[in-house]
């Protein structure tokens, strides 16, 4: 069984940045992709970002490109989100979730293993 921690977040200004981590055990974490959502208040969740076992695919959805990025450390077993120039609008609730296979990184439904996520709040 898997489990997944998320930390990092908290209250910013707006232009300010923040790194989220999880880190990730009960499991061979080189076997799980992890990828990032986000929930917002009174909005659906929403994929960020994922990473693929092995580090060698990321994605990040396309109106986060150039202010968010993915990345692996595999000595820590953990997953991080850095966050740059912080937006009001990227007020939510983040999660990060594992899975195996990743054949639809976009389907929140394929991630069976979910954290209990970290609350980002960015003040204008």
């Amino acid at each position: 069984q898997v489990q997944l921690v998320e930390s990092g977040g908290g209250l910013v200004t707006a232009g300010e940045s923040l790194k989220l981590s999880c880190a990730v055990s009960g499991g061979t974490f080189s076997n799980y992709a992890v990828a990032w959502w986000r929930q917002g208040p009174g909005k659906e969740r929403e994929f960020v970002a994922v990473i693929s076992h092995t580090g060698g695919t990321v994605r990040v959805t396309d109106s986060l490109k150039g202010r968010f990025a993915i990345s692996r450390d595999d000595a820590k077993n953990t997953v991080n989100l850095q966050m740059n120039s912080l937006k009001p609008d990227d007020t939510a609730n983040y999660y990060c979730a594992a899975a195996r296979f990743i054949s639809s990184p976009t389907m929140s439904t394929r991630y069976p293993y979910w954290g209990q996520g970290t609350q980002v709040t960015v003040s204008s």
